[in-house]
């Protein structure tokens, strides 16, 4: 029977009207819990561990886990407040259907007329279009289990192709890179290495807001001695105390790389040992560069030639080094190319395979790098395997229980989809945690796309703007309400365990997922008796993939808080720093090499939209929002968004902070306010982008394409700044007060 809801009144009543304040006291304040959970953060890849404190199956708080050794207790403003959003009154506690009627346009149902009418919609589509016209949807901020269940669910339940996730919006320009570089798709260190490293190199990482815990390695590093180089068009917090910052303009980063390798090349710095003997290709990255001088590199990055020679030297010259990068070079029409000409980078000096030593991309979604693995994606099975791969989808096959050719193919990428649904080809569609209308690029055009669907069903725990959408809700879990495995941002996998129940009817979404595929009476393939029989299934189905999970279990995962894929058999030790001995995962066991040639972003500036737009995080709010900005202390910290630009810029256009700005590009505009700072080039203005609506920045970005990883250019589009009537008081970067009555509506 569904425990019913519990009120604000009951809580306040149990434990006081400051449930949600700090007490004085401290976060005790005299509260007997009955019991304290040890799990991980739901918030960004590097899965922080944290106890929760439970109290009548009610998460009331948390406690540092000072014995997980990625944070050692340590938690960003997200993961000390997380907890805050399982009480609030947007929580789903029933399946909903749409009811224009009705308050709010939805009305609740019973879960049986709703899963019935999911199914019968599945039916009706696929029978008149065919299987591919119905699609899928996944989010990366789900465990493990979850992802491989959906993988399976997708394929042999929906019998669709057409099955992406939104990791497609963050990490896929790294995972390719890594594949076709490396062989394998992970970092190649654990984060304990950084403190040993004598050279850090962070490009397109705002690290101090998107990955907080990580500034503290890189400080382990500096206090012994380490250099630090930034790369980025806004000096971020890590870059203020640079001993090289490298402020390039946005979309340039592979013309910068490739300069830095120019310079290598010219001085000699390079470990002629390791490229004989470890890799191939070196010659035609070599001549790719030969052009991309420092003046050329200054020319066109927007850099003093000077500093570029001063990164390659530091680069160059250090016995050991860790570049990190993330969504800032990633987030491009060629992402790709530009981590291939990080790696080149890193291979040409022979750091790889030692302590303190790689190119790591810093992954940004919970369970990111374990949800790009196990087989949500399009072009993916378990294992990270390539689903066209012949030996590889016979393999799935014979764990899985069916016929190869039951298995669709290759299907299309989270934007292609949207595309698709927009022209009339995807007529129905099931998302799960993904919040499509303000995460993907053009907003305006992914509204459209939504309204076109013949029927859209959505799992969720709270009623995102997408969901408004939807014709059937589906109340599903949060994080602390389900239990199974991540992957950290280091590759290691580690144990989430449940808190609390779901409130009211809401269901676990693997429940949900696995009450459909018998719906549609596919059940014969997914009769699991809970989560860790999935991931008994999940790891057989890794085995022999470059993702293997095929020696862990959930007991030994707990026991030793956390165990680094790859892990071929039981007993095996795990594998925190990969290539050891200079052997990569390709067949020859040599890296690969790749000539990377500058081409410019897919829009670059004019005399229309004359500047640079590149959008990113704050420290306070995830991804599109939906969790974040329903917590209050987090919304407090940075209620909407800003247009951060430059004292130059600000003069031009007469603007002054809480001056109210009018962005344009060429797919809409929104109106804002600005903050002028001096920590971002004075051509480019920075935009976050948590909030929907008139407040979404993606209204501004462009759905152009990486031709390989099919990620978003988010962080290059060309716009243009204007000034216009009315201001709000800006007390800081980080909070708004006091909208005057000539605010935006």
């Amino acid at each position: 029977m569904a425990r019913p809801p519990v009120t604000d009144e009951e809580l306040i009543a149990r434990y006081g009207p400051h449930l949600n304040e700090a007490p004085p006291g401290g976060w005790n304040a005299g509260l007997e819990i009955d019991r304290e959970v040890e799990t991980h953060c739901c918030f960004c890849g590097q899965q922080c561990g944290i106890k929760l404190k439970v109290k009548d199956d009610e998460v009331v708080g948390f406690e540092p886990w000072y014995d997980f050794p990625f944070n050692e207790g340590k938690l960003c403003p997200k993961g000390v407040k997380r907890y805050l959003q399982g009480n609030h009154p947007d929580r789903l506690l029933d399946p909903l259907e749409r009811d224009p009627s009705a308050p709010g346009g939805f009305r609740k149902t019973t879960w049986d007329d709703a899963l019935d009418r999911v199914v019968a919609e599945v039916r009706r589509i696929q029978t008149a279009h065919g299987n591919d016209a119905f699609a899928m949807l996944s989010g990366v901020s789900l465990t493990n289990e979850k992802s491989y269940l959906i993988g399976k669910f997708a394929r042999l339940a929906l019998q669709t192709a057409n099955l992406d996730y939104n990791g497609r919006l963050c990490m896929v320009s790294a995972g390719a890179g890594n594949k076709k570089a490396l062989g394998m798709d992970r970092a190649p260190n654990p984060w304990s290495d950084i403190p040993l490293t004598d050279v850090v190199f962070v490009a397109g990482a705002n690290v101090a807001e998107c990955a907080p815990i990580t500034t503290s390695y890189i400080w382990r590093a500096r206090d012994r001695g380490a250099k630090l180089i930034v790369a980025d068009p806004r000096v971020t917090p890590v870059a203020r105390t640079a001993d090289v910052f490298l402020g390039l303009r946005p979309g340039t980063d592979s013309a910068l790389m490739g300069t830095i390798l120019h310079v290598l090349v010219a001085n000699d710095w390079l470990d002629h040992e390791f490229i004989r003997e470890h890799t191939s290709g070196f010659g035609e990255a070599a001549a790719a560069v030969e052009s991309c001088t420092p003046e050329w590199g200054a020319d066109v990055c927007g850099v003093p030639a000077a500093r570029i020679v001063e990164a390659a030297r530091l680069w160059g010259t250090s016995a050991t080094g860790m570049l990190l990068h993330a969504r800032g070079l990633e987030h491009q029409s060629k992402g790709v190319e530009n981590v291939l000409s990080c790696i080149n980078l890193g291979l040409a000096t022979g750091k790889y395979g030692k302590p303190g030593s790689g190119v790591s991309t810093i992954t940004g979604q919970g369970n990111g790098q374990g949800g790009r693995e196990q087989g949500h994606k399009c072009d993916q099975l378990p294992g990270n395997r390539d689903i066209t791969n012949p030996e590889h989808r016979a393999y799935v096959a014979s764990v899985w229980g069916c016929d190869v050719d039951e298995i669709p193919g290759k299907g299309l990428s989270a934007e292609e989809i949207v595309e698709a649904i927009h022209d009339g080809e995807i007529k129905g569609l099931l998302s799960i945690c993904f919040n499509p209308l303000v995460s993907l690029p053009d907003s305006n055009f992914t509204a459209e796309a939504l309204e076109k669907l013949e029927f859209y069903a959505v799992i969720d725990f709270f009623m995102s703007e997408s969901a408004q959408y939807a014709d059937i809700v589906l109340a599903g879990s949060l994080h602390e309400e389900d239990e199974g495995t991540s992957t950290t941002v280091e590759g290691r996998a580690v144990k989430i365990n449940a808190a609390k129940p779901p409130p009211g009817n809401a269901r676990r979404d693997g429940e949900i997922l696995l009450d459909l595929a018998r719906r549609l009476g596919r059940g014969s393939y997914f009769e699991f008796d809970g989560n860790e029989a999935i991931f008994e299934e999940m790891k057989v189905a890794s085995h022999g993939g470059t993702a293997d999970y095929f020696g862990m279990s959930w007991e030994r995962i707990e026991k030793e808080k956390g165990i680094f894929w790859p892990c071929p058999e039981p007993g095996h030790p795990g594998t925190p720093r990969l290539y050891e001995g200079g052997v990569f995962a390709h067949p020859d066991g040599k890296a690969r090499f790749h000539a990377v040639e500058y081409r410019p972003p897919a829009e670059v500036v004019d005399a229309e939209f004359p500047t640079w737009l590149t959008t990113g995080r704050v420290v306070s709010q995830y991804l599109s929002g939906t969790q974040t900005r329903r917590i209050a202390p987090l919304v407090e910290q940075y209620p909407e968004p800003l247009c951060e630009m430059h004292p130059n810029m600000a003069e031009v256009l007469g603007v002054s902070t809480g001056d109210l700005v009018r962005v344009t590009s060429r797919r809409g505009g929104m109106i804002l306010p600005a903050v002028v700072v001096s920590t971002v080039r004075p051509d480019t203005v920075f935009i976050p982008y948590h909030w929907p609506g008139s407040k979404a920045a993606n209204q501004l970005t462009n759905r152009a394409l990486d031709p390989i990883s099919k990620i978003p250019e988010y962080k290059v589009s060309a716009v243009r700044v204007e000034r216009v009537e009315g201001r709000v008081e800006v007390r800081d970067r980080r909070s708004i007060a006091l909208q005057s009555a000539e605010g935006p509506p």
